[in-house]
């Protein structure tokens, strides 16, 4: 009996192990890849590290004025989707917890329904209207595409922890002369912190992440965002730059990798909100 319980639990183990290097795998080749020359990439076999590790590729990117414009872009876009996004949120989020009106629930299956709709479906007949209206190569015009994208999910998620607040302490924070906005201020948003980075986070990844939004509403070469321009200027028709190209993803997942380390935390307990019920 012991000794199935030691091989049961090694073999585990090993599962465990051979699942983390199937999943970080990818990601140490890439970190690998950007410190090697391209006549080093297709050596048989390969070098599994670099024997002699070279910078060249660092310091030839960030000499270039082209990817700091599109690091920038990125930033900005991803920031201003992710505070639109979080201000409207929280409001609606806030308003199918906490009001009963006809239709709610038809409602917010309809706002949760345009997640099935596919962006190659939407592309035409949006940059129709964006043509129409002017917001073509606009930063803001490319964030109210991705709030779009990013909107549903969010106001479901952050509706889930408005559900878990408990309504007696709003009725105190009513007695002592708040109001409706100074409830949700003061009161609902500090208790739903977690919530709040949890959505937060999701969208500045999905606005980071972004690539057929930009491409299509974005043609100026001065206002594209990281993942087109990288693409386009450092993609070819026959032959890649490899080890430039992976010296370019290492730099674009930077800004991913310190969001899941500072708030790991929320995160998680976003994603797992309302999963169990007491």
């Amino acid at each position: 009996m012991r000794r199935n319980a030691i091989i049961q639990f090694a073999v585990s183990r090993a599962g465990f192990i051979f699942y983390l290097i199937f999943l970080f795998f990818p990601l140490y080749w890439m970190l690998v890849t950007s410190f090697k020359t391209n006549d080093v990439l297709f050596k048989l076999p390969p070098e599994w590290l670099p024997f002699t590790p070279t910078f060249q590729h660092y310091v030839k990117l960030f000499s270039n004025n082209a990817f700091l414009i599109y690091y920038k872009n990125s930033l900005i876009v991803s920031a201003g989707t992710t505070v639109i996004t979080l201000l409207v949120a929280v409001s609606a989020g806030y308003a199918f917890s906490r009001f009963r009106f006809k239709f709610k629930e038809l409602l917010m299956f309809l706002i949760l329904s345009t997640q099935m709709l596919p962006i190659v479906a939407l592309l035409i007949a949006l940059y129709s209207m964006y043509n129409m209206y002017g917001l073509l190569n606009s930063h803001i015009g490319l964030m109210l595409a991705l709030t779009t994208s990013s909107l549903p999910f969010s106001i479901w998620m952050i509706k889930v922890f408005f559900d878990n607040i408990s309504g007696s302490l709003e009725e105190a924070a009513k007695i002592d002369g708040l109001g409706r906005w100074g409830i949700l201020f003061r009161i609902v948003m500090p208790l739903s912190k977690p919530g709040i980075f949890a959505v937060g986070i999701y969208t500045f990844i999905l606005s980071w992440d972004d690539f057929l939004y930009s491409l299509t509403l974005i043609n100026k070469d001065t206002l594209r965002t990281l993942n087109p321009g990288i693409s386009i200027r450092y993609m070819g028709e026959v032959s890649y730059d490899w080890a430039n190209i992976m010296t370019v993803c290492v730099t674009a997942v930077l800004p991913i990798v310190i969001l899941f380390m500072f708030f790991q935390k929320y995160m998680v307990s976003g994603l797992t909100a309302g999963a169990v019920k007491e």
